[in-house]
């Protein structure tokens, strides 16, 4: 079942760079009586996740604050280490956008929201989209029809929408 507005986001264990490593982090721990905006990706270094995805984020993230959003969080199926290296390259990092890693596919499985190309190496990676989630419940769900296109999954999209 691919996730809705009005569902509560899967729990599902996460991980995300700290001062000695990859941390393991409960998807609930993140978003627990907090707005989140949660955007995923195909993948780190991808194109159109690196030149447009991301970039849109990086420009609204103050509009986002502005809207009492506590936090934006970009996830990709990756491991943290790769995630912290393209958030410190895209500048996403430096913007206040959390990187997070879903490197065995658990939370993008759980929301249903994944997909395969094997010959491109893509195995259970996450459709690009972007949401809005308010004590851990989706209240806006913009998903992409087509993985390799950022419409409404970008930043100025979901602002418009919250």
């Amino acid at each position: 079942m691919t996730l809705s507005a009005g569902d509560r986001l899967p729990e599902a264990t996460v991980q995300r760079m700290g001062p000695n490593g990859p941390e393991n982090v409960q998807m609930s721990e993140l978003t627990r009586g907090r707005k989140v905006v949660l955007f995923g990706l195909p993948g780190a270094y991808t194109g159109t996740c690196t030149t447009s995805h991301v970039p849109s984020f990086i420009r609204t993230r103050k509009e986002f604050a502005d809207k009492g959003v506590d936090e934006v969080i970009c996830l990709s199926v990756n491991d943290a280490f790769v995630m912290r290296a393209w958030g410190e390259a895209t500048g996403a990092t430096a913007a206040g956008i959390t990187m997070i890693a879903d490197p065995v596919s658990a939370f993008t499985k759980g929301a249903g929201l994944q997909f395969s190309v094997e010959p491109l190496g893509f195995i259970d990676r996450s459709k690009r989209y972007a949401l809005y989630a308010e004590d851990g419940v989706v209240k806006v769900l913009h998903l992409e029809a087509n993985a390799g296109q950022c419409d409404i999954s970008g930043g100025e999209s979901l602002l418009a929408d919250i």
